[in-house]
């Protein structure tokens, strides 16, 4: 299932992408961040792509596939790469990566040890 949350706490189920939009059009001072989360029983780890609004005008965009070594970030100034990323994520389209410089920061993210869950963002 999909779940989107942002920076006030508000989650939504099955988002559609016309409310995505609206998040990420409404992200500012007090609300900056939209985190789209895939959560699957049957896949292990977390599986999420995250928009931060920083205080620059930019948008810091993240993404996880699944482990904390596969973690990725880029920067951009442009909303509608930022929506027509998150849609492409939401959707599972192939490309929704491409437009981007996708910086790996995995190793800013220690590994968990076995047993352990590790928390959400």
């Amino acid at each position: 299932m999909l779940i989107a949350t942002n920076g006030r706490g508000h989650q939504l189920k099955r988002p559609t992408k016309p409310a995505v939009g609206t998040m990420l059009a409404n992200l500012r001072r007090g609300n900056e961040y939209l985190i789209l989360e895939r959560q699957d029983e049957e896949r292990e780890g977390d599986w999420y792509i995250q928009v931060w609004f920083r205080d620059n005008n930019t948008y810091q965009l993240e993404y996880r596939d699944g482990v904390p070594s596969e973690h990725y970030q880029t920067l951009t100034v442009s909303q509608e790469k930022v929506l027509q990323a998150l849609l492409g994520w939401m959707l599972d389209k192939p490309n929704w990566r491409e437009g981007f410089m996708w910086n790996s920061i995995g190793h800013m993210f220690p590994p968990v040890p076995d047993g352990e869950d590790e928390p959400t963002t």
